[in-house]
């Protein structure tokens, strides 16, 4: 099993899998002597705290679901396998991460059309360090040792090399081989929806309260977008539905198109809903922020003959129902 790559892009031919093959210039492993050698000293520079360190090429980066669902996803599992007793407030003794290091990624890169990924992280951890690849190459100029407290990898070319990968083509699935809490996703979950203002009872109040026995449905609609969207007359019908489950039991229903609403109006939406429906793509990236519970739903309509497991892994990995739909079946 690999840790990291050597940042070459994701392509599937035999020649660009060696090329993503980490070398010594990637990733080596020395005694303190070899050390000494290489550095010509024995002193070096202690970076506090913890340390995300991604070394992917920036190819999925720029991307909601693959950085937030995946990337920070499988980070932030590995990292709370130090604390396995996270209760389901979120309260944990880990402290935030200190910085967040991309090998390979420059720093205009990162950010999503959408400019999630920047609200995610600076809502998940507020004063958090963001260093890229001209960074890096600062570090490396400067010839002075940098020693890390502790270091958490993320790797997607890596992780392609492990048995849970080959069993669910998500990048984040061999962190769930370490040991961890059923509400290791809390603490995260609960900075980002604080930090978009949600009310405190809608993110780890009582589950008995009145504001989480009201069902609400979430129907994430692409019917503006031309494309992957559900035939007109199918979309008019969900949603004349979902109107008469409102009606006959006073369930709220939620018809949006994620683009209309500002960032904020996403995560405090979906930290509400109970029921997310759509059709397969960047929208449901939201079901991140509902509140996993037994009621819990994802509901994904899929191009017919089409299916990918993106949501449905995400889903059942934070401990909530998913149910993929072809036309009627």
């Amino acid at each position: 099993m690999l840790i990291t790559s050597s940042g070459y892009v994701i392509l599937n031919e035999w020649e660009d899998i060696v090329r993503r093959r980490p070398t010594d210039k990637d990733i080596r492993i020395v005694t303190p002597a070899q050390a000494q050698r290489i550095f010509g000293t024995t002193e070096a520079v202690r970076l506090q705290g913890a340390s995300f360190i991604c070394t992917d090429a920036n190819q999925f980066i720029s991307h909601y679901y693959h950085f937030s669902a995946e990337l920070l996803f499988g980070l932030w599992r590995t990292y709370t396998s130090l604390d396995t007793f996270i209760p389901e407030n979120g309260q944990t003794n880990l402290p935030s991460p200190r910085r967040f290091l991309f090998r390979h990624v420059k720093e205009e890169q990162w950010r999503d059309y959408a400019s999630m990924n920047q609200w995610v992280v600076r809502g998940a951890f507020p004063g958090i360090g963001m260093e890229f690849a001209d960074d890096w190459d600062d570090r490396a100029k400067m010839g002075v040792p940098f020693v890390l407290d502790t270091a958490v990898l993320g790797d997607r070319a890596a992780s392609y090399e492990s048995d849970p990968y080959k069993l669910s083509m998500r990048s984040a699935s061999s962190a769930f081989d370490l040991p961890g809490s059923v509400h290791w996703w809390q603490p995260l979950r609960k900075s980002v929806l604080e930090f978009s203002g949600l009310s405190a009872n809608w993110i780890s109040g009582p589950l008995s309260s009145q504001s989480d026995e009201k069902f609400v449905i979430t129907y994430v609609s692409r019917q503006e977008w031309g494309r992957r969207m559900l035939l007109p007359e199918a979309h008019e019908s969900l949603v004349t539905e979902l109107h008469k489950l409102q009606d006959r039991y006073g369930y709220e229903v939620n018809i949006v198109s994620m683009d209309k609403l500002s960032r904020a109006e996403q995560i405090q939406l979906a930290g509400r809903t109970t029921i997310m429906m759509g059709v397969h793509g960047n929208g449901l990236t939201s079901l991140l922020w509902m509140r996993p519970k037994p009621q819990s739903t994802v509901i994904e309509f899929f191009y017919p003959k089409g299916i990918a497991f993106d949501y449905e892994w995400t889903t059942r990995a934070l401990g909530m129902k998913h149910y993929g739909v072809w036309n009627d079946k």
